[in-house]
Formats: C-alpha cells, sequence, structure tokens
C-alpha cells in the first residue's frame, strides 16, 4: 500500500518514505510509527496503543518516544511547533491529521530486479541484514536498527559509496553468496553480521568482506548490556562504523598500489599534469600518489 499525503509518498511494501523525488533516510520503529498514525488517522492514538503496536508491548522511556515522535515530524516535513500533519492532544496520544490518499501498489510497478550494477568509482559497501541468532524474532526490530543505523552513519562519508538499506534489505533471510551480491548491488565489500541476545546481554558480530574475492578483511565482536537500548545501539553503531571506515580505507589504498602503471612515460605525464593542476590552484604538490592503468 502507498499513503500519499502533501509532497510525500509512504510505501509499506518498500518500506520506503520519499518527499518528492528524494527518498528519506528512516529508522524501522520511526517508519512503524507513522505506518501505525497513518492507517488510525480516523482516531487518536494513545502511548499504550503506540507500545503496543511499535514496540510490542515494552516499556520504553518518555525521552525515546518523545524522540521518535519528532523524527517521524522531521521525516516528514512538520515540526513540534507546527503539528500540521502529526498533531499531540494533551494527555490523550497523537493522531495524523493530514489529507491521505491511497494507492495500491501493483508488482509491476517495482520493476525486474537489475542482474547486474556497475561497481561505483567510489569505494562501495552493502551492509547486509544481520542474522538474529537469539531464536526470538522479536528482536528482529533492534537488530534492524542497528544495521540502518550502520548504514547511515556510513553514508554520511562522501567518500564512499553506500547501497540504501531498502535494497540491501531484499537480502533479509536469504542464503548470502557475497560475490552474487556483489554483482547485482554493484558493490566491492559487505558488510555481515549477527546478533545474539542472552539475558541482558547482547554480542554483536561483524565481518567485512572484499566481495570479488571473498577475503576477509575485518572481522570482530561487541558486547554491551541491554540496560538502555537506545544507547547500546549507538555504542554499537559507533564501535562498528569506527573499525570499518579505516579498514575500508585501507583496502581502496592497497587496491590502489596494485593498479599502478608499469609504463614510465605515462606516470611521467602523469606527474606533468598533476604539477599543472597543483599550479592552477594553488595547492602544493602531495608527497604520495599513484596512476591507475584505466584509460
Amino acid at each position: 500500500m502507498r499513503y500519499l499525503f502533501e509532497e510525500c509518498a509512504l510505501d509499506t511494501d518498500r518500506r520506503e518514505l520519499r518527499r518528492g523525488t528524494h527518498l528519506v533516510a528512516i529508522e524501522p520503529q520511526v517508519f512503524d510509527l507513522l505506518v501505525h498514525l497513518i492507517q488510525h488517522r480516523d482516531r487518536v492514538v494513545s502511548k499504550d496503543d503506540l507500545l503496543a503496536s511499535v514496540w510490542h508491548g515494552r516499556a520504553i522511556s518518555e525521552s525515546a518516544l518523545f524522540n521518535r515522535i519528532n523524527a517521524a515530524r522531521s521525516a516528514i516535513g512538520d515540526t513540534g511547533e507546527r503539528q500540521r500533519l502529526i498533531k499531540t492532544l494533551p494527555r490523550r496520544g497523537l493522531r495524523f491529521v493530514g489529507a491521505v490518499r491511497e494507492e495500491k501498489c501493483s508488482l509491476a510497478e517495482a520493476g525486474p530486479h537489475r542482474p547486474s550494477l556497475g561497481i561505483a568509482d567510489k569505494p562501495s559497501i552493502a551492509v547486509l541484514p544481520f542474522v538474529n541468532l537469539s531464536g526470538d524474532p522479536e528482536q528482529d526490530y533492534f537488530i534492524d536498527g542497528v544495521v540502518e543505523d550502520i548504514t547511515t552513519a556510513l553514508s554520511r562519508n562522501r567518500a564512499f559509496f553506500v547501497i540504501a538499506r531498502n535494497s540491501s534489505f531484499t537480502y533479509k533471510g536469504k542464503p548470502i553468496d557475497t560475490k552474487q551480491v556483489a554483482r547485482e548491488l554493484g558493490v566491492r565489500y559487505i558488510l555481515e553480521g549477527s546478533v545474539r541476545k542472552s539475558g541482558n546481554r547482547v554480542r554483536v558480530t561483524g565481518q567485512f568482506i572484499e566481495a570479488e574475492s571473498g577475503r576477509h578483511l575485518w572481522a570482530d565482536r561487541f558486547d554491551g548490556e541491554l540496560v538502555d537500548i537506545f544507547d547500546l545501539q549507538d555504542q554499537l553503531v559507533t564501535s562498528v562504523v569506527g573499525a570499518i571506515a579505516p579498514q575500508l580505507e585501507k583496502a581502496e589504498i592497497d587496491r590502489a598500489k596494485l593498479d599502478m602503471t608499469g609504463d614510465l612515460a605515462a606516470y611521467d605525464f602523469y606527474l606533468r599534469g598533476l604539477a599543472s593542476w597543483n599550479r592552477w590552484t594553488g595547492r602544493k604538490m602531495p608527497k604520495r600518489c599513484s596512476c591507475s592503468t584505466r584509460q
């Protein structure tokens, strides 16, 4: 189902939110919160109703709920001051007050899945859905949130090309062949992992893989206490991204070294061109450089 309001389109089949022509990055819980409010826009939705439907009855702090509501408003271009689309009714709950048009999505709209995409010029990476090893399907929301936050954090680095969450999540629950995934998504690197929960302890294991060779460039695990779930999620994301980013840069440097030309004349022309460029821009010559054989 697709819900259209103002300049936004909320697609529940693809789990996508678009504003105009732009795809909006949105956390799974915030997406579910929006869907629930829109689907029940004929009435006021209470806090207990949200906890039951979005958080499956789990207790969360008022500040955490407030942050998720603010994130939902921000995603659709609303604010807590204006409340043009999501209105707060004190001591009662929330209601979606925007005009909504519903459209059913046909299978043909999605189009065929492209068998192969070209590798991006930038270092490209796909963060695949992590495997839930806890045996509790209700933990999926936490695991998917961690993966989405890792994807968002990596995409903030303009030196990387990161595949959108909606494309990567088409592989959720399926056997993964890294070479096939790399061809289909057009990436050089894959980040995959798993999450295991035991009592109040959570262990996240990640592997960073060079897709073409299947070589593991990095693997590690992170443990935490499930005291404040959002704090733990932020800690895990920071740890994983902090470890992955340098490894991705190192892998690209190693890859560039392998691509250096053996033609001294070509390298001489490269240095002349670089010197002219730096004189034109007024920049200093770098201490090190490499030259690719690609024409």
